[in-house]
């Protein structure tokens, strides 16, 4: 079984403007049900705002918690779940990279930083006193979708924009921008992180990506210090893991297989490495997930 990877076109009720959809969140849950029951990626950008409820939604195999508030952004690929306790309420809207980015030649979405690294968090905890505003402008975007008004996508990719400026005002409340790394070195990481994701199952070393970027290793791992205080072999690492994961949790395959599929020279080195990374084997990770899992 490989991972589903959703559409916009896939949900019900996102007929009327192409690469966008909304719904109350509620809504949504109820009417894509059998889409959204196991854990699944997807090809689009998601931003959804609770306003109430409780639950965990999973990222990546990162937990974290569900209550009013909460603002989770996914990019394309992420893989996610929920589970909830309590009813949930809210809005969620998703949109593809091209029509937020042919609207906006000069800034792209990698320009907010809930979208930009994989490293930054992929949520946001709203003050309480912001959240009816925030709520407001999902609201005008979900009755604006809803119309068939003149200038309508642009005007819902202006609201985007807006709810995107006044997230990474919050986002970014406790930046102190003077110490901010140079612009430079955070286009480099972005290139890197995207250079990992196409190419970490057949290259695994720093000199590949710092050829591919020409630099020097030393100043690329220059760069990742400097930018997330970490070290190339680290990111890359990390890429493989998450990907491991990925495949013992979510595919069929037998241990011995995703270790072929990662380019592994044989299960055992697989497995060792990947108990060196997450402290568990291979196959006590899948059993103390599944352990959880049904919890």
């Amino acid at each position: 079984m490989k991972i589903p990877i959703l559409k916009i076109n896939q949900f019900q009720e996102s007929e009327s403007l192409n690469n966008f959809y909304i719904n109350s969140f509620s809504n949504h849950i109820n009417l894509n049900k059998k889409l959204l029951e196991k854990p699944h990626s997807h090809n689009f950008y998601l931003c959804v705002l609770f306003t109430e409820g409780s639950g965990v939604h999973e990222i990546d195999f990162n937990s974290y918690q569900v209550n009013s508030g909460k603002v989770f952004f996914l990019k394309p690929g992420q893989t996610h779940s929920w589970k909830f306790s309590k009813e949930p309420e809210g809005f969620i809207f998703f949109h593809s990279q091209e029509l937020y980015e042919l609207k906006f030649l000069d800034h792209t979405l990698s320009s907010f930083p809930f979208f930009y690294s994989n490293q930054n968090p992929p949520l946001l905890e709203l003050p309480q006193k912001e959240i009816p505003a925030l709520n407001l402008k999902f609201k005008e975007i979900y009755n604006e979708y809803k119309q068939q008004k003149l200038l309508k996508e642009l005007k819902i990719i202006n609201l985007i924009n807006s709810i995107y400026i006044d997230l990474t005002r919050t986002y970014t409340a406790n930046v102190n921008f003077k110490k901010l790394t140079s612009p430079s070195y955070l286009v480099i990481l972005e290139k890197l992180e995207n250079l990992i994701n196409e190419n970490f199952y057949t290259k695994k070393l720093p000199k590949f990506y710092a050829n591919q970027l020409n630099i020097s290793t030393k100043h690329l791992n220059r760069v990742v210090k400097k930018t997330i205080n970490k070290t190339t072999n680290q990111l890359i690492s990390e890429r493989i893991i998450l990907e491991a994961k990925r495949l013992i949790i979510h595919s069929e395959n037998n241990l011995a297989n995703i270790s072929n599929t990662l380019n592994f020279s044989d299960y055992a080195y697989f497995s060792k490495f990947f108990k060196l990374k997450t402290g568990y084997t291979p196959l006590n990770f899948r059993k103390k997930y599944y352990e959880i899992d049904t919890l």
